[in-house]
């Protein structure tokens, strides 16, 4: 039986990859969940944005943290900072990073006490929707960036 060694940088990648599938991925399930949430009952809702915003704070931002650690690690290791794609990646997690601590966190607990039916409700969920949807195409731009970045 033949066993190669792994290069210490491709656990960091595949590290790297992991926490942007369980980082993000849970971002693009919302607009499924909050259409899911809004057909049962108005108090659903209310628990809907209690759950985003420990998701914001249990798992995205220190996955967050994870993959920009891992990918600062990538880019020195591989000697990668000149060039875009490690510049945008680096810009991305913080604008992400900002707009989710920022942003959304301190909205998606006024939203989980708000009454769904009130009309502050549902202009500040106009609100948090358009912010994700601004994380959504920030994350797949990336997405897109990183895997082109060799051609």
């Amino acid at each position: 039986m033949l066993v190669s060694a792994v290069a210490f940088h491709d656990v960091v990648l595949a590290v790297h990859i992991a926490a942007v599938l369980l980082t993000f991925g849970v971002i693009f399930s919302y607009p499924v969940i909050y259409l899911a949430a809004g057909q049962l009952d108005a108090g659903t809702l209310s628990g809907y944005y209690r759950i985003r915003a420990l998701l914001g704070r249990r798992l995205i931002s220190p996955g967050l943290a994870l993959v920009l650690a891992a990918g600062i690690y990538l880019a020195s290791d591989l000697h990668q900072w000149k060039h875009f794609y490690t510049q945008w990646g680096v810009v991305v997690v913080v604008v992400v990073g900002g707009i989710v601590g920022g942003f959304l966190g301190p909205r998606e607990r006024k939203l989980a006490e708000l009454d769904a039916a009130s009309a502050e409700h549902q202009a500040l969920s106009r609100r948090v929707a358009v912010a994700d949807g601004l994380v959504l195409v920030l994350i797949l731009a990336t997405v897109y960036v990183m895997t082109v970045h060799a051609g």
